[in-house]
């Protein structure tokens, strides 16, 4: 899925039967593509069905749990001053992908539903976003509009989603243990060795009691490897697939300098003792304790960090400089199906608007889903938050339709590469490498 450095990416067949079933795994959730084959067709080739009056309609909305507080808060500001209301459903996020799945298959798709970025290029391919290529044509703002999130609604030149929710990584240092450790505390790192030269500082000197660590990451976690690691590739010029999302480039220089610096911090024991077993569920967690001195972080935790903990916000870097981040988040889309497109849209392009990116996102932290908007009295208060959001426009969301399947399921081949270089053997890495071709190409 990585998207090309001109920005745009390249049409993506349209997938038979059989593939789209893979597509549509976490791991191996399947879907009734055939019955969804002839719901599709009977909503006139896509173009959704709509009511003579689109007033007074009530919709109904998904969203995964992941970004339950952004889309909570714009619909309740939506349910506030429009006829039209909104009904929001939130899903675990471990069973967001099945759910969708199932519902696609029985026909009982809600009206709108956010997906995870990632994801969106597999719902796009079959059909189950509503083109909304000529309605986004209309709004002012248009070319404003995250880019990432941007390509990846879109297939064969027509669009089909916006951007709802983005979530950036970032490097966050702690500012007190800066300071403890002889480092100054305005200044984080510009370069990924400058990165790892200050977590060894900050290890050497204040590690001594067991609590204190120079970073941390989440080793035994496929996503967050791709999440944090691969923005030091992009800044260092390189790339981690093809723009088609078919061929691994994980064995080239570029990824091998970034493991080896990485490595280097663990073999050191400046990662702390458990970075090798964590899976995900609790890689942030260490840092708003006060316990790591600087890591790689989601941007949206920036808002939910103890108001007495000092960080400092950078962008990642490579080993010797540039400037990435991954850009994670949801899009958000009207279902194919929907008997409520025109009323499903003006809530679409109110989510996106003025009022709701700089009142409700901004007002909050969140970064903003426009380019346009980067600079705004919210944003002004906070540096970092002007920094995050400049980011978006320089950041990449990789681009490949098996993308849950090779690099999210802790059963991948992803994974497994990802754990020999920094534990193993780096010299299996080329083999490995192949293994992940191999996923994306089924």
């Amino acid at each position: 899925m990585a998207p090309r450095s001109s920005g745009r990416i390249r049409a993506v067949h349209r997938p038979g039967i059989a593939h789209r079933r893979g597509a549509f795994r976490r791991g191996r959730v399947g879907i009734a593509l055939l019955g969804l084959v002839a719901l599709l067709a009977a909503a006139c080739g896509g173009g959704g069905r709509t009511e003579a009056s689109q007033e007074g309609v009530t919709l109904t909305m998904w969203t995964r749990a992941a970004t339950q507080a952004q889309s909570e808060r714009l619909v309740e500001a939506y349910n506030r001053s429009h006829k039209n209301q909104v009904k929001l459903t939130v899903v675990p996020t471990d069973n967001y992908q099945a759910r969708i799945a199932a519902a696609a298959g029985a026909g009982q798709l809600p009206d709108i539903f956010a997906a995870d970025v990632i994801f969106v290029p597999n719902y796009v391919s079959q059909g189950l976003y509503l083109d909304i290529t000529d309605r986004i044509a209309t709004l002012p703002y248009k070319d404003s509009l995250a880019p990432s999130h941007m390509r990846m609604g879109t297939l064969d030149g027509r669009q089909y989603t916006l951007p709802h929710t983005l979530d950036l990584s970032v490097w966050f240092w702690n500012k007190d243990l800066y300071e403890k450790a002889g480092l100054d505390p305005e200044q984080g790192p510009k370069t990924l060795k400058e990165f790892a030269e200050h977590a060894t500082t900050i290890d050497e000197k204040l590690g001594g009691d067991g609590k204190v660590h120079g970073t941390f990451f989440g080793g035994n976690c496929g996503g967050c490897y791709v999440f944090t690691f691969w923005p030091s590739v992009w800044a260092a010029g390189g790339e981690v697939m093809n723009a088609e999302g078919t061929e691994s480039f994980n064995d080239r220089p570029e990824m091998a300098e970034v493991f080896a610096i990485w490595r280097d911090l663990y073999e050191k024991g400046a990662t702390g003792p458990t970075a090798r077993e964590e899976q995900g569920p609790t890689w942030t967690g260490f840092f708003a304790k006060g316990e790591i001195g600087v890591m790689p972080m989601p941007s949206t935790t920036l808002g939910t960090m103890p108001p007495d903990l000092e960080i400092g916000v950078a962008p990642i870097a490579g080993p010797d400089g540039g400037e990435s981040t991954f850009v994670g988040g949801d899009s958000i889309g009207i279902s194919a199906t929907s008997e409520h497109a025109d009323a499903a849209w003006e809530f679409l392009a109110w989510t996106v608007s003025d009022e709701a990116q700089i009142e409700i996102m901004a007002k909050n932290k969140d970064v903003l889903a426009r380019t346009d908007l980067t600079e705004n009295k919210y944003s002004a208060e906070d540096p970092r938050v002007a920094l995050i959001n400049s980011l978006v426009a320089k950041g990449r969301t990789p681009y490949a339709l098996r993308f849950g399947q090779t690099y999210n399921d802790p059963q991948g081949p992803w994974l497994s590469l990802a754990r020999e270089a920094m534990f193993g053997d780096p010299a299996k890495v080329p083999q490995l490498n192949a293994e992940v071709t191999k996923s994306l190409q089924q």
